[in-house]
């Protein structure tokens, strides 16, 4: 079951570059910043409403999110879409046929479980699906 959405991830060059214009220019608090060792990246969260706003920057050279913005450029990245339970939904979406990025689910940031639906099953979207203990972060500005 699908609980809310829990971010939009930008994909970015430099998260402390594009934090600036999140911070000064649109007045959003940047709540944290850390990385994401199995994601090969650093990400840093702004809460918007009852979500948040991710900004994600790769630390190593090719990983997926360096040749994303070779690609596409910065920008929107994916949607992550809180789950009650992972397990339960990516066996909903096997048997529905959606094609998925992970066979299982991989650690995420602040200790959450992770797994990513495959753009060509969600209409071009890269839908990231999270479930776990630490998502009450976002909160109203």
């Amino acid at each position: 079951m699908i609980k809310r959405v829990a971010h939009i991830a930008i994909a970015v060059r430099s998260v402390d570059e594009a934090s600036r214009f999140f911070e000064q220019v649109l007045g959003l608090r940047r709540e944290r910043t850390e990385v994401v060792e199995t994601e090969r990246a650093k990400v840093a969260f702004f809460p918007v409403g009852g979500t948040e706003i991710e900004l994600v920057e790769g630390t190593e050279p090719g990983n997926p999110l360096e040749r994303f913005l070779e690609k596409r450029g910065e920008g929107i990245h994916h949607v992550c879409l809180e789950v009650a339970n992972l397990d339960e939904t990516m066996g909903r979406l096997r048997a529905a046929g959606v094609p998925l990025l992970d066979e299982t689910p991989r650690p995420g940031a602040d200790g959450t479980r992770v797994a990513f639906i495959h753009p060509k099953g969600a209409h071009g979207i890269l839908i990231e699906l999270v479930e776990g203990p630490a998502l009450n972060h976002a909160s109203e500005p």
